[in-house]
């Protein structure tokens, strides 16, 4: 209990938040040293460490705080209030799970598992609750582990953040030096992390047969944000991505993708541009699909769509936006919060949201495909309906344009990487600025569009070849979806109700 004896000021258990907060920011992009996620937790466990509830919460709420504002601080470029109000929120997940541990780690056997669990639960609700924000999940800091995140076909992203949790755990309770709190968790975290690395090293050794090869190429225009919707602009930024995909032609891909809302104005309704990428396929013989503001029959509804420009002769296939993005796209509760247009410095659109998983073929190629616009590949239930409907390959368009040369695109792109493994999908992302790529089912990114090393802010077009099973196997996590975050909220239930119970008595 040595070490425990120095935790006896409020101000040092705040230094200990603050290192658990720092060391959670360096473990995501632009940092990107996911090995301190193992530990990340242990300056915080400690300082909860003989706390009451009431304490965990804040001392919990304070670390939640730095980290979001350290990590997602790039907001700051749409809106500072937003970002503000987004933290304030966001950090009230983590105070949940102090409040929880703060308890819990009283537990001699069970808070190995327990605490875990709870972390487990809550990141869930972050990520679905009030239309949801499971952005920077602690299991997407592993990414780049590729034996680690095999589990994810399983449990989803939530069993890696799970099994991150557990090994923090046992961290703790080493440096606690309590043997039988030490023998309990080194047991249970040495017997998971083997379990899982051995999954991983099948999962990543496993034969493919009966392979279907599709060759796609993606487009980065790297428009920036302020000129994309300059009338100025329109021949500029169709004379960039017309350039770009005659270059990329030349690597006879049966598919080339453009990003979210590339196309400078309404499709097909704007006939000058319809023409103009009309004329482009016809003469490339190479089917585009690409990003646009559309509107409905009546030109009423706006949508967000991705749009599939096939050869001459063949009707266009159109998806809308499913998740639209809050205060961005659209104001929840309109009636009660139109105010907030005229607070929030840019504008907000006035988009409505699609209602058809729409699946998307190529005439020439037995291969079905889903596409996810913008944000959407944060949300793994949208990923698992598309593959339920027959996609083999997923494709994410969108445009991070909006927060500059940060460590955004990079943090998006690792949501795509667990979209990937969650389905064993092949995911491939057109981003306007980046970060553009291609990832394996098995979350191996293997080409992305760069230019002397840098993926962000350059135009720029790549590649690659992509291998499809003629027959698409169901992982348990697309079968069953989110049953390991239900069974750890089924957890953290049951021990809140026996203390409950004791407290009753």
């Amino acid at each position: 209990m040595a070490i425990l004896d120095y935790i006896k000021t409020n101000r040092m258990r705040i230094a200990l938040c603050v290192g658990s907060a720092l060391l959670l920011i360096l473990s995501f992009p632009g940092f990107d040293l996911g090995f301190l996620a193992w530990f990340a937790l242990v300056p915080f466990l400690i300082a909860i460490h003989d706390t009451t509830p009431k304490e965990g919460f804040k001392l919990a709420y304070l670390t939640g705080f730095i980290f979001f504002l350290g990590s997602i601080y790039w907001l700051h470029y749409v809106s500072i209030i937003g970002l503000i109000i987004l933290v304030c929120c966001l950090s009230f997940y983590f105070g949940l799970f102090g409040l929880f541990a703060a308890r819990a780690m009283k537990e001699e056997r069970f808070f190995i598992i327990l605490l875990p669990a709870a972390w487990a639960a809550i990141e869930y609700l972050r990520a679905t609750l009030l239309t949801g924000f499971g952005w920077n999940l602690l299991g997407y800091s592993q990414y780049k582990f590729l034996s680690l995140i095999q589990i994810a076909d399983t449990t989803g992203a939530y069993g890696v953040s799970f099994l991150v949790v557990m090994i923090n755990c046992a961290v703790f309770s080493i440096l606690l030096q309590n043997r039988r709190k030490m023998l309990h968790s080194s047991i249970a975290t040495f017997i998971c992390l083997a379990a899982v690395l051995s999954y991983g090293h099948i999962r990543l050794n496993e034969e493919k047969r009966d392979l279907n090869q599709l060759r796609v190429s993606v487009v980065q225009g790297n428009i920036p944000q302020h000129r994309k919707w300059d009338l100025n602009f329109r021949d500029e930024i169709m004379d960039r991505y017309e350039m770009l995909s005659r270059e990329a032609a030349k690597d006879n891909p049966d598919l080339i993708i453009w990003p979210e809302t590339s196309a400078p104005g309404y499709l097909p309704d704007e006939e000058d541009i319809f023409r103009r990428i009309r004329g482009l396929v016809r003469d490339l013989k190479v089917p585009i699909l690409l990003g646009a503001p559309t509107l409905d029959d009546e030109g009423i509804r706006f949508y967000n769509s991705a749009i599939l420009m096939p050869k001459e002769g063949e009707a266009i296939q159109q998806h809308d936006k499913l998740h639209r993005v809050p205060f961005g796209e659209y104001i929840p509760f309109e009636k009660y919060l139109n105010w907030l247009r005229d607070l929030i410095p840019i504008e907000i659109g006035d988009f409505s949201a699609g209602s058809e998983f729409t699946i998307f073929s190529l005439q020439e190629k037995p291969v079905k495909f889903g596409v996810l616009i913008c944000f959407e590949d944060i949300f793994p239930g949208l990923v698992r309906r598309f593959v339920k409907k027959g996609s083999v390959i997923i494709v994410n368009i969108t445009n991070d344009a909006w927060f500059m040369k940060t460590s955004a695109p990079y943090q998006h792109a690792q949501a795509s990487v667990f979209r990937a493994v969650e389905n064993r999908v092949n995911v491939i992302r057109s981003a306007n600025t980046g970060l553009s790529c291609f990832i394996t089912p098995e979350g191996e990114i293997t080409k992305r569009v760069e230019r002397r090393g840098e993926p962000i802010f350059i135009a720029g077009f790549e590649t690659e070849s992509i291998f499809t099973p003629n027959r698409h196997r169901e992982t348990p996590y697309t079968r069953f979806g989110d049953i390991f975050a239900f069974l750890s909220i089924f957890v953290s239930i049951g021990y809140l109700s026996k203390l409950l119970r004791t407290f009753s008595h």
